[in-house]
């Protein structure tokens, strides 16, 4: 049996959208893994009720399918699906982590994100990298496809994530997003994607703060989160550097100094609470990614 911790994520992160992800130091998916004739999935823990357990629905399914690793895979989900914060890529990335370790296929964890991807495309369409890639290498991930591939940096980023109890799923908040950019709009966003960038370099978090400014995809996402730019405000005023949508919401993200997280926490929880939006805050670092953290030989 191998267990593998496969952490939150956050994707976009404002500037970067469908590149820049960062993995979180919590919450976490636990996914074991057990050698079998035929893939079956156990699923418990928190939404667990709304993700199918066959496994040519569920994101797993499809990572051992790509293995050619059939198993019994249990998933204990403490990433609560269409959160914004990379349910989804969890439970891929663990299971990729996983299943490449039961059956010694000897895949490095840069060559398992393409791999875990395959799953995202069972609940977005698409086999996007952006949460699987900091899920498998963690820090601040950079996935740009192409020959490029993916690139990672071990920043130490303090961040707040506020997950309201609302549900944005991934192909609504694809719909909302702008089909055309004005020129402006082009160099602000590659602009502020720089900064952020060089800001998690640098652990730097007043360039990643304002680096996540976007004025194309997260404005528009922010729509179908009820009280963001209230929520928003609050947690600038409490001393964060930045602040934007996470993933495709709802979970709202913001970037600062240490020692300001738990007043940014409570600011952002009581600005939910007061428009009657049970939600839940995250006192969390950009931290590593999937770890295996036990294994039992036959």
């Amino acid at each position: 049996m191998i267990t593998v911790r496969a952490p939150a994520t956050s994707a976009n992160l404002g500037s970067g959208f469908d590149v820049f992800g960062v993995a979180l130091g919590r919450p976490a998916d636990v996914i074991q893994v057990e050698k079998a004739e035929e893939t079956s999935i156990e699923v418990t823990g928190v939404g667990s009720r709304f993700i199918p357990e066959d496994p040519e629905g569920n994101t797993v399914g499809a990572v051992a399918k790509a293995l050619d690793a059939p198993a019994h895979i249990r998933i204990d989900k403490g990433v609560r699906p269409a959160s914004g914060l990379g349910s989804s890529a969890a439970s891929a990335a663990g299971a990729a982590l996983a299943l490449n370790e039961l059956y010694d296929r000897g895949y490095s964890r840069s060559e398992l994100v393409p791999i875990a991807a395959e799953g995202e495309e069972l609940v977005s369409g698409e086999a996007h990298e952006d949460n699987v890639a900091p899920a498998l290498l963690g820090g601040f991930t950079i996935a740009a496809g192409g020959d490029v591939g993916v690139t990672s940096v071990d920043a130490r980023i303090p961040l707040v994530v506020c997950l309201p109890e609302s549900v944005v799923s991934t192909r609504d908040a694809r719909d909302v997003i702008p089909d055309t950019a004005s020129l402006d709009e082009l160099v602000n966003t590659v602009g502020m994607a720089a900064t952020l960038a060089v800001g998690m370099c640098r652990d730097d978090p007043d360039l990643v703060g304002r680096g996540m400014h976007d004025e194309v995809v997260s404005p528009a996402r922010a729509a179908l989160i009820d009280g963001y730019e209230a929520v928003r405000d609050a947690a600038i005023d409490a001393g964060a550097t930045g602040v934007t949508v996470s993933g495709a919401g709802p979970g709202v993200i913001a970037a600062c100094y240490p020692g300001r997280r738990r007043a940014i926490a409570s600011a952002m929880v009581e600005e939910f609470d007061e428009r009657g939006v049970e939600c839940r805050a995250y006192q969390t670092a950009v931290g590593p990614g999937a770890t295996v953290h036990s294994s039992e030989s036959d």
